[in-house]
């Protein structure tokens, strides 16, 4: 039986040489920075919905032209809440039923490329098998909207998350951005079309959030009112379409060598601008709203020594580890990429860079020898900014494996040792794998100098020892 509630504050902690901005004065500065938040013009509700219960609600609201889709686990509840919104004449998107996710997005692309706003749902095998059309819908330049629940790609089988499905999917010309919470994915929904419609723009997103953890799990949201939604949204009204009489147009058409690149280039000038896009959406939504976003999300960083980079809902664990060895004075923080692609490169190392260590945490394998999907774009980020501090790249939650605010702890203290020990740091271990000699392994992690304490883990929570 766990013995969280048995866990106790020292009484005497251990002198810091260095002051933390979140120590004595951290709540007061909480206080303050709840006064300054935007309130939002929209009317708000308070709701406890699932994940996928959340984004079928904002499908309701912004109300788009046509939805194909193909169920698969753990995205069916998306299209089946969706469809019976439709049968109850709460909406009227039009459904289309089709025989498997490569029809589904064959449908979706052609929706849109009719001028209609157009979205799909789905997980794992079926984004697989969606591949090819991927490819196109970037290529064409098509502003439709992806709704994936993250889950593992199957070899072995298996139903739960990590990102092994969209990271296959990341050069595809995609923009992805991924949730923490069930909370976040129904904003992630709103503001994707004003991100995809953006005429500076015009690249299909990825709206991911991570199977069963978020997509099942009941969570207390603030949505807000429909009007203001669809005001925020607007109008789909495109340039260029197909069913434009006035203007004949083909799409997709054969582009043999010279001019495939072209598109090519085009197509990395949309993404490019992405950023910027993003930021002012971000920036819009949080008038209505009241919540801020951005390309990624810095938690307690301002005076970190050790960080940890991840994405989706894992980083709510991570915040809990980061405030229970801030407790202690121990500098640690978080960065949570939001959005993947385009990748926030030059954000991420400007946040990193007072940094001794950081730990970047992959849900996908890419069997490189540079690291992760995450892991060797964010080194590469960090090596054209000349900031030269070990970046240290982990593995978890692989095939839905638990990640725990102990197993975030630990790897916090491997990074420590790391700036300590001054050695080339070992790359790729993986969090929380099973090992033979696991229950040989010592408790006690000691940390010296400025951060001088020792701490016993256990569960999920910190005892301090006098050991």
């Amino acid at each position: 039986m766990s013995d969280m509630n048995n866990h106790v504050r020292p009484i005497d902690v251990p002198a810091r040489e260095s002051k933390s901005p979140y120590d004595a004065e951290y709540n007061e500065h909480k206080r303050e920075e709840i006064k300054r938040k935007v309130q939002g013009t929209a009317m708000k509700r308070r709701d406890r919905m699932s994940g996928n219960e959340a984004v079928a609600l904002a499908i309701k609201q912004v109300n788009p032209d046509v939805m194909p889709a193909f169920p698969i686990t753990p995205s069916t509840e998306l299209p089946q809440i969706v469809s019976t919104y439709i049968s109850n004449g709460e909406i009227d998107t039009e459904f289309i039923p089709v025989e498997s996710e490569h029809s589904s997005m064959s449908a979706a692309i052609g929706a849109s490329a009719a001028g209609a706003r157009a979205l799909t749902a789905t997980s794992s095998a079926g984004l697989a098998f969606m591949w090819e059309e991927l490819y196109i819908a970037a290529s064409d330049r098509l502003p439709l909207v992806l709704c994936l629940v993250n889950r593992t790609l199957t070899g072995p089988l298996n139903i739960n998350c990590d990102h092994s499905d969209s990271m296959g999917a990341r050069d595809s010309g995609w923009l992805q951005v991924y949730a923490e919470t069930n909370e976040e994915a129904y904003d992630n929904f709103i503001m994707a079309y004003r991100v995809t419609e953006h005429p500076d723009v015009m690249l299909p997103m990825m709206v991911c959030y991570d199977g069963f953890i978020t997509s099942h799990a009941v969570m207390n949201i603030e949505t807000l009112d429909t009007p203001s939604v669809r005001d925020f949204v607007g109008e789909y009204h495109p340039d260029n379409f197909l069913l434009n009489k006035e203007m004949p147009m083909a799409v997709g058409p054969y582009a043999n060598s010279p001019y495939y690149m072209e598109t090519k280039f085009s197509q990395r000038a949309g993404m490019k601008n992405a950023k910027k896009v993003i930021l002012e959406v971000c920036e819009e939504y949080e008038k209505i709203s009241g919540r801020k976003y951005g390309l990624i999300e810095e938690y307690r960083m301002e005076d970190a020594k050790y960080a940890i980079v991840i994405m989706g809902s894992a980083a709510g664990q991570t915040k809990d580890a980061v405030d229970k060895l801030r407790e202690y004075g121990i500098h640690v923080g978080m960065i949570k990429v939001r959005v993947f692609r385009p990748f926030p490169g030059e954000e991420l190392a400007e946040a990193l860079k007072k940094c001794k260590a950081v730990a970047v945490l992959d849900r996908a394998e890419s069997f490189s020898g540079m690291g992760g999907p995450l892991g060797s774009e964010l080194k590469a980020a960090m090596y054209d900014a000349g900031i030269k501090i070990p970046v240290v790249n982990y593995f978890y939650g692989l095939g839905g494996r638990d990640y725990t605010v102990t197993e975030a702890r630990d790897v916090f203290k491997d990074i420590r040792e790391i700036v300590k020990r001054g050695a080339e740091p070992e790359q790729f271990k993986y969090v929380g794998l099973r090992d033979a000699d696991a229950d040989e392994r010592p408790e006690v992690f000691e940390f010296k100098g400025p951060d001088q304490m020792d701490i016993r883990l256990s569960g999920d929570g910190v005892k301090v020892e006098n050991v």
